[in-house]
């Protein structure tokens, strides 16, 4: 065979494993469990990190303010030194919604070996702790909540030991409008859910851990036990850090997809989605050059190599890459249809997922050279130079 043909069949392979052997990550049926509802209603304390939200606030907050909660809930919102009036506004939204209650508080700029989001997070939890809560929603400034959201979730959550969950997390449903978030968004959650099985992640036993840091449940007595925040204080990717964290400490996590979560933040532009991949796209590599290489080829061959060889078989007459570079295109599209359901888009960008791919391969690459510019992650005026991956378990 040629070398094209090889390369094809190599795909191919790699295609049949994924499709079968990595959790069946491209299914989405991991949906919040359902229980009945509990005896007892367990108090919850809602956590909000946000720095310069005003703009979001007005969609997101009253969602939490009004929550269907039968047991006792409240709200503390951590203005993290924000220059447009987040903490003000949260006040405003609150006097006009009524709902739960809300307390706003603004902790000061992070010390030094803490990322802004944990640093707001350990003030917002450690006052929220002085309520003695059962549960700890930890949720993002631009996340919007259906009114039952924190009911569902605690009941998902069930009792304290073997047959409850200590860690409940639900990935937002993100915005799909702009045509740049109708071609990247989905592939965000697919290449996402790839790396981290859902299924794998629920698994009792399973060594994969991973959340999504907009919707969070926390047991707090696992959050003790852990020693979140303080003991991911650097991670820049702190959800995946936050999961690890709570299953080495002996908890059992649940991670899916969200039906009445959903994240209101707009990237209109591929220069929107660009910073918010390659802002952290090289801590998850751990800032390793061999790892960014191997990614780099990884994805070349399992992406771009389909499309290319069966476009190549064609026009040299090579039968056995045309064959298999197809086949493996088409199982590549086939895996990425029920993501695209999901988000209710048509299906046939499914195969443009090669071209995606790319420009998800040119992020990561991008990542890496911000950091050895000195760059770091950057988020809202704040540059990290050498931040924390998640840490291994």
């Amino acid at each position: 065979m040629s070398a094209v043909a090889w390369i094809a069949v190599g795909s191919l392979v790699v295609w049949v494993w994924l499709l079968l052997g990595q959790g069946f990550f491209w299914r989405t049926d991991q949906r919040l469990p359902r229980r009945g509802d509990p005896e007892h209603w367990p108090s919850v304390a809602v956590v909000v990190p946000a720095r310069d939200e005003a703009e979001m606030l007005p969609v997101s907050l009253p969602s939490l303010l009004a929550q269907d909660y039968p047991g006792e809930a409240e709200i503390f919102l951590v203005d993290d030194c924000s220059g447009d009036g987040t903490g003000e506004l949260a006040r405003a939204l609150s006097a006009r919604c009524g709902g739960l209650p809300l307390t706003v508080v603004t902790p000061g700029e992070p010390e030094p070996g803490w990322t802004g989001k944990l640093w707001a997070l350990r003030h917002g939890m450690a006052l929220a702790q002085q309520r003695r809560p059962e549960f700890l929603l930890l949720t993002d400034a631009d996340i919007a909540h259906a009114p039952d959201s924190l009911r569902e979730l605690v009941a998902a959550a069930g009792p304290e030991g073997e047959d409850g969950f200590d860690l409940v997390s639900q990935m937002a449903r993100l915005r799909v409008t702009s045509a740049w978030e109708r071609l990247v968004v989905p592939a965000f959650v697919y290449f996402f859910g790839q790396l981290y099985p859902f299924r794998r992640v629920n698994a009792r036993g399973s060594r994969t851990a991973a959340a999504a840091g907009g919707c969070v449940l926390l047991r707090a007595a696992a959050a003790e036990r852990a020693r979140v925040p303080e003991s991911i204080r650097q991670a820049v990717i702190d959800d995946v850090s936050l999961a690890r964290a709570v299953r080495r400490g002996g908890g059992r996590i649940w991670l899916g997809l969200a039906d009445r979560v959903d994240s209101v933040r707009p990237y209109p532009r591929l220069a929107d989605l660009w910073d918010m991949v390659a802002r952290s796209a090289y801590a998850q590599l751990r800032h390793s050059p061999v790892l960014l290489a191997g990614t780099v080829l990884g994805l070349g061959l399992v992406y771009v190599a389909p499309p290319v060889t069966l476009v190549t078989g064609l026009l040299t007459g090579d039968p056995v890459a045309a064959v298999a570079g197809g086949a493996a295109w088409a199982v590549m599209a086939g895996t990425y249809v029920p993501m695209l359901g999901y988000y209710r888009q048509p299906l046939w960008p499914a195969l443009l997922l090669p071209f995606t791919a790319v420009l998800y391969l040119l992020m990561t690459v991008d990542s890496a050279v911000r950091h050895h510019r000195g760059l770091g992650a950057a988020w809202k005026g704040r540059t990290y130079a050498r931040p924390e991956a998640a840490p291994e378990p």
